[in-house]
């Protein structure tokens, strides 16, 4: 193994940790532990297992990784935490091991920015391309998916779903489920608009957008009923296929949707 470990580190003997992988001063890696190659874990951070890390993250100090869940039902089952690639990990964020009542596992996928004291919990799956900024709280069960933002000490209620290319505002408190493509703001969160220049940077044409946008206004401003205006965008689809995401992901949604 190549890397450089600080001489304080400590280190438990199980743990895997492969070629250039860095660790900094204090820092405790406990049993369990896999960190993939070219990952750099700064000083004082906390890594407990069963914890598998990708290559290339960034875990900056103080950062709280693999922890037991905040669960009173938690009684010391088996469950793991997940983490993939290219994730950069700032200071005091906290990331929780799955539970038993759920499937056991915490997952992190890759490319994802989390930033300083973010919290996520227990059975939490987050997709690719997330950013939490600073605060951003997760409670137990959270699924977001791909490019979701969430702005500073915005929070979501546990079990919901946020889904791909949403747009969580500061201080936001969302309770129910947001679609993807849409902007939820307020307390309890409501329905805005759609994120059109976080779909724009990502590479959504202007025809593309346009029509996002008027599933959005089918959805929340036509005073269908849920049913019809999901059947209404299931229609549109067939020749719009960036909707398709919005299409699939309402007759998911179990606790009803941001509306």
């Amino acid at each position: 193994m190549t890397g450089a470990i600080h001489p304080t580190a400590v280190i438990a003997p199980d743990a895997v940790l492969a070629d250039g992988v860095e660790v900094g001063p204090f820092t405790f890696i406990g049993p369990g532990v896999e960190v993939g190659s070219g990952t750099k874990i700064g000083p004082h951070v906390v890594i407990e297992g069963p914890t598998r890390i990708g290559a290339g993250n960034r875990i900056f100090q103080f950062a709280s990784v693999g922890a037991d869940p905040q669960d009173k039902k938690y009684r010391g089952e088996a469950s793991r935490l997940e983490i993939g690639d290219r994730n950069v990990i700032r200071e005091c964020v906290t990331l929780h091991r799955g539970t038993a009542q759920d499937k056991g596992v915490t997952r992190v996928g890759d490319d994802n920015l989390l930033m300083a004291y973010a919290h996520v919990a227990h059975d939490c799956v987050i997709g690719n391309q997330c950013v939490l900024a600073n605060n951003a709280t997760l409670g137990g069960h959270v699924q977001l998916g791909d490019w979701v933002i969430m702005g500073g000490l915005s929070a979501i209620h546990q079990f919901g779903r946020i889904g791909a290319h949403a747009f969580i505002a500061n201080n936001a408190a969302v309770t129910r489920d947001v679609p993807p493509f849409v902007m939820a703001v307020g307390q309890p969160a409501d329905a805005h608009s759609i994120n059109a220049e976080g779909l724009k940077r990502r590479g959504f044409t202007p025809d593309q957008i346009r029509n996002i946008r008027a599933a959005f206004r089918v959805l929340y401003r036509s005073g269908l009923k849920l049913a019809e205006a999901t059947a209404r965008l299931e229609s549109l689809a067939k020749d719009q296929p960036e909707l398709l995401p919005l299409v699939e992901f309402l007759p998911q949604a179990t606790r009803g949707i941001v509306r």
